[in-house]
C-alpha cells in the first residue's frame, strides 16, 4: 500500500487554521467525490470544539487530542491516533491541526520517525503554516512560538489580510522576511487558498528534519537559550467553564453577548464553547449563514479577536462526550498573568448565566 501523506497545519491562535480545512474539503470532493480526508486535532482545554466543526463538515475521520500539547506531553498518542484511522479508515490524507502553540519542527520530526518506524505507512507531506495577517504584528515579538512557527514551515498562509490592508500586509511580509529563511507566501482568499498549493507543497525542510533541526531545536522541542515550559506552553493560560442546570436549560445569549463583545483581544486570545440555547449568539457582522437555528438546540461558538461565529449542531447525538449533557461548556485561552483575573471577572460578573435569571452552577477553573 502507498503510503498515507501527513499534512501539518500549524498557526498562533486565531489565525484561521481550521477554516483553512474546511475550505480545502469541498475542492477535494469535487475533484474526488469519495476523498477520504482524516483529521487529527490539537485542542487547548478539555472539550472538544473545532473537532466538532470538522466533523459536521463531512471529514471522514476525526480524533481530538485535548488538554496538552501535541509536540510536549500529547507527543505519545499521537502514534495511537494515526494508527486508529490508518486501520479503521484507510484515508486518502492525514491532516494534523496544532493547537497554536506546538513547535512544527518538533511535530515533524516525530511523523518522520513515525514513517521509519511503520516502514513507510506514512509520508510527510509539508508544514503549512497560518498567519493572521491583522493581529500577528505584536504576538510576533512577545510570542516564541509564532516565530517558530513561522520559521519551520514550507508555506505560508497570509490570512485576514483583506482585514487588515496591504500596509499591514506589507509589515507583516516585512517581520517575516526578518526570519531570514526562503520560505514560499500565498494570501487566502477569506480562508480560501487552492488545494494544489497546499497539498503538495515542496516539503524537503520537513522531510529532511531528523534528530536535531537547525537554529538549536532538538527532538524533544527545546531551544537553545530557551527553557521549553517557559518560553513555550506557559505563554496562555487556560480556563475551563461548565455551566450547569436543569433539564432543558438555555444559557442567556445576550449576557454570553456582552462577554464576547467586550472581551480585549490583549487578553483573551480564544473562546471557544459548545452551549444549549433558544437561538444563537448573532455574529457581529451579521453574518445569518452561521446563525441557523438548530433543531438540536446545540451550537458551538468560536470566537477569535472580536469576531465570531455561532454555528448550530445538526444533531445533539453527534456530540463530542466532553460537553455532552451540560448547559455551556467553554474553554477560554488568555495572555499570560491574565487567568486569575478573568476567573474572577467570570464568576462574579453575570457573562454566563441561564436564560430567565433561572438558577444554575458555574464552574471556572484553571487547567494550564
Amino acid at each position: 500500500m502507498s503510503p498515507i501523506p501527513i499534512t501539518i497545519i500549524t498557526g498562533f491562535l486565531g489565525s484561521g487554521k481550521t477554516t483553512l480545512l474546511l475550505n480545502l474539503l469541498p475542492q477535494l470532493r469535487a475533484q474526488n467525490p469519495s476523498y477520504k480526508l482524516a483529521l487529527v486535532k490539537n485542542e487547548f482545554g478539555d472539550v472538544a470544539i473545532d473537532s466538532q466543526l470538522a466533523s459536521a463538515s463531512s471529514i471522514t475521520g476525526v480524533r481530538e487530542l485535548l488538554n496538552g500539547c501535541i509536540c510536549c506531553n500529547l507527543v505519545g498518542q499521537l502514534d495511537t491516533a494515526l494508527e486508529e484511522l490508518r486501520n479503521t479508515i484507510n484515508p486518502d490524507r492525514i491532516v494534523i491541526e496544532t493547537s497554536g502553540s506546538a513547535f512544527p519542527a518538533t511535530l515533524a520530526m516525530e511523523v518522520n520517525r513515525l514513517a521509519r518506524d511503520t516502514n513507510g505507512a506514512y509520508l510527510l507531506d509539508g508544514v503549512v503554516t497560518v498567519i493572521d495577517v491583522e493581529n500577528w504584528k505584536g504576538y510576533e515579538d512577545t510570542s516564541y512560538t509564532a516565530k517558530i512557527q513561522a520559521r519551520y514551515t514550507d508555506l505560508i498562509v497570509l490570512n485576514k489580510w483583506e482585514i487588515a490592508g496591504e500596509r499591514r500586509l506589507d509589515e507583516c511580509l516585512d517581520r517575516v522576511g526578518d526570519l531570514e529563511v526562503q520560505v514560499a507566501t500565498v494570501k487566502s482568499d477569506k480562508g480560501r487558498v487552492p488545494m494544489d498549493l497546499v497539498f503538495g507543497v515542496d516539503g524537503a525542510l520537513a522531510r529532511s528534519l531528523g534528530t536535531e533541526a537547525s537554529d538549536g531545536e532538538t527532538a524533544n522541542g527545546h531551544a537553545a537559550g530557551h527553557d521549553h515550559a517557559k518560553s513555550h506552553q506557559s505563554e496562555v493560560e487556560v480556563l475551563s467553564i461548565t455551566l450547569r442546570g436543569d433539564a432543558g436549560s438555555t444559557v442567556d445569549t445576550s449576557k454570553l453577548e456582552n462577554l464576547l463583545k467586550s472581551a480585549p483581544k490583549d487578553e483573551v486570545y480564544r473562546i471557544k464553547a459548545v452551549l444549549a440555547a433558544s437561538s444563537p449568539v448573532p455574529s457581529p457582522d451579521g453574518n445569518v449563514i452561521e446563525a441557523e437555528l438548530a433543531e438540536s438546540g446545540r451550537y458551538i461558538l468560536n470566537w477569535a479577536f472580536g469576531r465570531w461565529t455561532c454555528t448550530a449542531m445538526s444533531s445533539a447525538s453527534d456530540e463530542h462526550e466532553s460537553s455532552t449533557g451540560e448547559v455551556l461548556r467553554m474553554t477560554m485561552i488568555l495572555a499570560r498573568y491574565e487567568s486569575k483575573k478573568w476567573k474572577k471577572r467570570l464568576e462574579t460578573s453575570g457573562f454566563i448565566a441561564l436564560d430567565n435569571d433561572a438558577d444554575g452552577t458555574l464552574d471556572v477553573e484553571k487547567i494550564a
